[in-house]
């Protein structure tokens, strides 16, 4: 009688298993990544956001600050010749991620008036403990803000490092 080849039934499940040891221990760890990645692109993008604010504000100082990330970008304008509501200081994705709906890796923005501090600006994860974990803040003086608890950040959250 000729001895079959191949694997048994249990040396299969026992690959199985290993398989799926290995996965329940890469995939918490993959997860954690893409929200380091999702947190550290919203530092990046409000960081663009303060250099086009301070450049906007430069060029037309007779209106300051500007109040919405349209007129930062290119707002289907020509930037040949950029204008006040046509800046193209800051690309289109970015300036219509302000909803969650809408965000930029995983995180939505939104900019405002501030007669203090010429601007504030805020970034919330789009899916919160999913997307991201910390909400950022930034105002006129340029200092990235966090806070883990939730809420948005604030003028007194601890700042980036």
């Amino acid at each position: 009688m000729r001895k079959q080849k191949g694997f048994s039934l249990i040396e299969l499940l026992i690959v199985v298993a290993i398989i799926l040891i290995i996965a329940a221990i890469a995939i918490p760890n993959l997860l954690r990544s893409r929200i380091a990645a999702n947190e550290a692109s919203a530092v990046g993008s409000m960081r663009t956001i303060n250099t086009a604010e301070l450049t906007y504000n430069s060029t037309y100082p007779t209106i300051g600050y500007t109040s919405t990330m349209v007129n930062l970008a290119t707002n289907g304008g020509n930037c040949s010749t950029p204008t006040s509501t046509s800046a193209c200081l800051i690309d289109d994705t970015l300036s219509q991620a302000t909803t969650a709906a809408a965000s930029k890796s995983g995180y939505y923005f939104t900019l405002g008036p501030s007669s203090a501090l010429g601007y504030t600006l805020t970034g919330q994860p789009a899916k919160a403990g999913s997307t991201g974990i910390k909400n950022f803040y930034t105002d006129g003086t340029a200092v990235i803000r966090y806070t883990t608890d939730g809420t948005a950040a604030l003028v007194t959250s601890p700042s980036i490092q």
